[in-house]
């Protein structure tokens, strides 16, 4: 596979939901979600986890390589860079991995069924650290609640940060959905995670000496 193998086949004002390859295509500035029929399949009944904010992929690719008994779905919102990790993904013939190009609240809820997945993790989301800007963070009450009902019972949600502020608003917003309990202790974050796999922004954090905090929720 390479690039030009990845073609969306309509012209912008034809735009609509298509699924090419294992990777699903969400147009911008569309309102018929609902309308959409077809289904993210793969070759077995495994488990299946999410990520969101996934960037070019490397985070996700390595968990898919090391754990072949679980399905992924690589959800981001950036068409080059989801394209990025669908070619990573088909040049390692990796068979339990799948590519979302769409904005996670939209796809969250209009293209997941309840009790659809296991585990969840979002990595590194935008802070938006201006003020003026900080309605755009994606981690808020209604787009929990979202990920919360496609989630089975007992599973958990994964959020890392390097954002302090921001840090403190997605614990917030946790705290306000009731069916999620934290897994660490108040102040709900820890800062030593061993083992959960790194990627582009976790290496380039880590480098500047910045801290990555890790809240970890359950669906209870």
């Amino acid at each position: 596979m390479k690039k030009s193998d990845l073609v969306i086949p309509f012209k912008y004002e034809d735009r609509r939901p298509i699924i090419l390859h294992r990777f699903l295509y969400v147009p911008d500035n569309y309102d018929f979600h609902d309308e959409f029929r077809d289904k993210i399949t793969f070759e077995n009944d495994n488990e299946i986890n999410i990520e969101y904010c996934s960037g070019n992929g490397e985070w996700i690719v390595d968990r898919a390589k090391k754990n072949p008994n679980i399905n992924f779905i690589a959800v981001e919102m950036k068409f080059l860079r989801a394209r990025q990790i669908w070619l990573k993904m088909h040049k390692e013939n990796i068979k339990n991995l799948f590519v979302v190009k769409s904005e996670a609240f939209i796809f969250t809820k209009h293209y997941l069924k309840d009790c659809f997945a296991s585990d969840v993790f979002i990595n590194f989301p935008d802070p938006w650290p201006k003020k003026k800007h900080a309605k755009n963070r994606l981690i808020k009450k209604e787009f929990l609640q979202e990920v919360n009902r496609v989630q089975k019972k007992d599973e958990t949600i994964t959020v890392v940060t390097d954002h302090e502020d921001y840090r403190d608003e997605i614990i917030n917003e946790f705290l306000k959905v009731k069916e999620y309990r934290s897994i660490f202790k108040e102040p709900y974050f820890e800062q030593d995670t061993k083992g959960f796999g790194s990627s582009f922004f976790s290496t380039l954090f880590q480098s500047k000496d910045k801290a990555i905090n890790y809240i970890k929720f359950s669906r209870i």
